[in-house]
């Protein structure tokens, strides 16, 4: 070998060390203890969710009594409307929650903002804002949050994306048994999840699971109430909701979904009442993923069996996107059904890469699967913005060295828009 071929040589491989994205390790636990002498009856980790097309559930927790009571209005030191909703509490082994409160304002307009207040403040501290009623709309998008300074970085990152409705698909607070991680984790999220509408659903790490309490997802529900009922649902655990002409499907991947199950009847029937006349937009939400090169989380019942007994319900009704967490690594798959490419099939996107403790899932299968377009081990969050009825705009930002990085983006139309996919295929 010559000695220039050699320099060239050196010279490249250095360049490329410098242009390698160093993937961070985890971060520790933040300390979000409140202090001793904290009032109790001062609302402590208020989030909000979207109940209907113009109501807004305010949840928040007191370790003291106060009464369920919002007041609100459209103007800052100005509450015309009040109401008054249900305080709850829950038992786990030797711990016992505050007082959980759950209240459900409106009608409420469309892109609008909401002060609201709570009985036993006079000061309206909080805001919120409504979404559109149309396109466009944005979604962000980040499972695994846990609650680290990873975490708190891809919230940071987060709040800045002007964003309408936040989707977690699953492990919210990573807090397994340990019942206090839940709250510090609601403290966590406050900031952002009490100014827009949080809509979740459960991850494996949200559900308590242990042999002396036979029922699951004790903590989830209790804090955690999304609009099951709404859709038809009879457990918090699935549900649909609709917002801007977008059907959102929240999927549990932790309870019964095989043929026959009261999930996968659920899911039957809440798919033959979408109309995509209204709502073009059929967007899918499940914990582990059905499509993964990682080498994390592989063949697990969960992915296998639901996606073995569910996949072909997603793909005659040409559901869109589905965003799936559980894997602590980004991955974007082309449209894909049955193992196999094909152009009326979902856009698989795994980001469950919040920032959770356990660190990331950098090992992956080699080589990439051609149906796997584009797969990276970090931290960070994605956005789903739909910009009208047929076309919307996928991107993912990265957090490297907590600054967010835009590293990966695609185009997004509409199934219904493609006349290729009008007739099922058997």
């Amino acid at each position: 070998m010559s000695l220039h071929r050699l320099w060239v040589l050196v010279v490249a491989a250095v360049f490329a060390e410098a242009a390698a994205y160093h993937r961070p390790p985890p971060r520790e636990n933040l300390d979000l203890s409140l202090p001793e002498d904290f009032d109790p009856t001062t609302p402590q980790q208020v989030h909000v969710s979207l109940v209907g097309k113009d109501r807004m559930r305010i949840s928040w927790i007191t370790n003291g009594h106060t009464p369920a009571t919002v007041h609100y209005g459209t103007s800052s030191g100005k509450q015309d409307y009040s109401a008054t909703g249900t305080v709850t509490s829950y038992e786990h082994l030797n711990y016992t929650s505050g007082e959980i409160h759950d209240v459900i304002i409106g009608p409420l307009d469309p892109s609008t903002e909401y002060y609201y207040r709570f009985a036993t403040s006079s000061a309206d501290k909080y805001s919120f804002k409504t979404p559109p009623a149309k396109f466009p709309i944005k979604f962000a998008i980040s499972g695994d949050l846990g609650q680290t300074g990873w975490t708190k970085t891809t919230l940071e990152h987060i709040s800045k994306s002007n964003y309408d409705v936040f989707l977690l698909p699953g492990d919210l607070s990573y807090a397994d048994t340990v019942q206090p991680l839940w709250d510090s984790f609601g403290r966590l999220v406050e900031p952002l999840a009490s100014k827009r509408p949080w809509m979740v659903t459960q991850g494996n790490h949200d559900s308590e699971n242990i042999t002396a309490i036979p029922t699951t997802f004790i903590a989830y529900n209790a804090r955690w109430r999304m609009p099951f009922d709404e859709s038809g649902s009879s457990s918090n655990l699935y549900y649909s909701f609709e917002v801007s002409g977008v059907h959102v499907i929240m999927l549990g991947s932790y309870t019964d979904f095989r043929l026959g199950s009261n999930q996968y009847n659920w899911l039957e029937s809440d798919l033959k009442k979408v109309d995509r006349n209204q709502t073009p937009w059929l967007v899918v939400l499940i914990h582990a993923p059905w499509y993964n090169s990682n080498y994390a989380h592989q063949g697990e019942i969960q992915s296998v069996g639901m996606m073995e007994s569910m996949e072909g319900l997603l793909y005659k009704a040409r559901v869109d996107v589905v965003f799936a967490g559980h894997v602590h690594a980004y991955e974007r798959f082309n449209r894909v059904y049955n193992h196999k490419a094909n152009n009326c099939g979902p856009v698989h996107i795994t980001i469950g890469d919040g920032g959770n403790l356990h660190g990331l899932a950098s090992n992956y299968t080699e080589p990439q699967p051609t149906i796997s377009a584009f797969r990276e081990a970090s931290f960070g969050h994605g956005q789903f913005e739909v910009v009208n009825a047929s076309h919307a705009k996928w991107s993912w930002h990265r957090n490297d060295d907590d600054v967010s990085v835009h590293a990966d983006s695609v185009p997004v139309i509409s199934l219904v828009f493609d006349p290729a996919c009008k007739t099922i295929e058997t």
